[in-house]
C-alpha cells in the first residue's frame, strides 16, 4: 500500500467515527502532515475532543488531554523538578507536554503564564528547566480548543500567541442527517457492537516520509507569487481597495506565507497531486488567515468578521499568470 493511500484510509477511517465533520479530519490531516497546531473554536459536544484522541489511535505515538483551568500552573504543563528525599537530589519529572498529541482543552480558560508555558513548547519544540533543556518528540502536534459561547472568565489568547498555530478552524453544528448517523453511532457504541476497525498506525518514520514528499511537490513562481500577495494584502489592503484597509488594524505576519505554503502543499499531497494549484492556497487560506487578521475598530463596530475580509481578499488578489 501506498503512503498516501494508508493517510487516506485514516481520513476515511476518522470521518466515520467524526460524523459530519469532515473539515475537521482535513485540517487536523494537513496540521500533523505540515508540522503545525491546531486551534479549534467550536460548541461544546462537536467531537473536537474525540477527533483528536481517535487520530492518536491511528498513529505510532501517545496522546494526553489537559484540561485548562484558572488554577493551573505552568509546572503542570511542562513538568517540574522533584526533590527526592532518598538522595537530596532533584530529578525532572515530565509534564503531560511530553506526548506526540496534545489536546489542551479550553486554552482560554488558563491565565497568561500557562498559556505562555504551552505555546513556547509549541515553538521551540523543547522545554528548558533551570540550565537543562529537554526536547520535545518529533512528532508533536497541539490542538488547543475555544468554547465561543461562554467568554466569562477567560484569557483570550495575545495576538502574537495566536500566530503560533498552523490554521484556526470554525467547527459548526452538523445537519439533520448527520445527527441522525451520531445517534446511531453512539448507540451502537454503547450496546458494544464492534466499531470499524481503525486502520494500521502510521509510523514516526512514515510520517516524516509524507513530510518531506509534501515539501518536495511542485510550486511554480506563479503560485508562490500568489501566496506572498495574498498575505501582503493584508498589511497593504489599500493597494487594492481603501474600504477594505480600514477593517485591518494589523495584518499577517511572514508565519502566514510560511503556513499558506505548507497547508497548501499538504492539501495537494492529500488530492493525489505532485504539484500545487492556487486553488489549493485558496482552500486554506480561511483557516491560515483567520487567527492572524486583527480587525479595526471600524470592522468590529460594523460587524464585519476575519472570513468577510479574507472573502474579499480572494477576490481582489489576481492570480498571477
Amino acid at each position: 500500500m501506498s503512503l498516501i493511500q494508508h493517510v487516506r484510509d485514516v481520513q476515511q477511517w476518522l470521518n466515520s467515527q467524526i460524523i459530519g465533520q469532515q473539515a475537521l479530519v482535513e485540517r487536523l490531516i494537513i496540521a500533523l502532515l505540515a508540522d503545525g497546531h491546531l486551534l479549534v473554536e467550536g460548541a461544546p459536544g462537536l467531537a473536537k475532543t474525540r477527533a483528536i484522541k481517535d487520530l492518536s489511535r491511528t498513529i505510532e505515538g501517545d496522546f494526553h488531554r489537559i484540561q485548562f483551568t484558572p488554577d493551573l500552573l505552568p509546572g503542570d504543563v511542562t513538568g517540574t523538578e522533584i526533590f527526592h528525599q532518598e538522595d537530596g537530589s532533584f530529578r525532572f519529572q515530565k509534564g503531560p507536554i511530553f506526548h506526540n498529541l496534545v489536546l489542551a482543552d479550553e486554552i482560554n480558560r488558563a491565565p497568561a503564564k500557562v498559556q505562555s508555558a504551552l505555546l513556547e513548547a509549541m515553538a521551540e519544540r523543547q522545554i528548558s528547566v533551570g540550565q537543562e533543556t529537554y526536547p520535545l518528540p518529533e512528532i508533536f502536534m497541539v490542538m488547543a480548543t475555544q468554547n465561543p459561547i461562554e467568554q466569562e472568565g477567560t484569557y483570550p489568547l495575545p495576538e502574537a500567541q495566536l500566530d503560533r498555530f498552523i490554521m484556526h478552524v470554525h467547527v459548526d453544528y452538523p445537519d439533520a442527517d448527520a445527527e441522525r448517523e451520531i445517534l446511531r453511532l453512539v448507540r451502537n457504541e454503547d450496546q458494544n457492537q464492534a466499531p470499524n476497525t481503525a486502520p494500521a498506525a502510521l509510523s514516526e518514520a512514515m510520517l516524516l516520509s509524507a513530510r518531506q514528499e509534501i515539501l518536495g511537490l511542485e510550486m511554480v513562481a506563479s503560485v508562490e507569487d500568489y501566496i506572498v500577495q495574498l498575505v501582503v494584502a493584508t498589511r497593504r489592503a489599500e493597494t487594492y481597495n481603501d474600504q477594505l484597509s480600514k477593517y485591518i488594524a494589523f495584518g499577517a505576519s511572514p508565519r502566514a506565507t510560511i503556513s499558506l505554503d505548507r497547508c497548501a502543499r499538504a492539501h495537494a499531497w492529500l488530492q493525489g497531486r505532485d504539484f500545487v494549484t492556487p486553488d489549493d492556497v485558496r482552500s486554506v487560506a480561511y483557516d491560515v488567515l483567520r487567527h492572524r487578521i486583527v480587525r479595526s475598530f471600524e470592522a468590529e463596530a460594523a460587524g464585519i468578521s476575519s472570513d468577510h475580509i479574507i472573502a474579499q481578499l480572494l477576490n481582489i488578489v489576481p492570480i498571477a499568470q
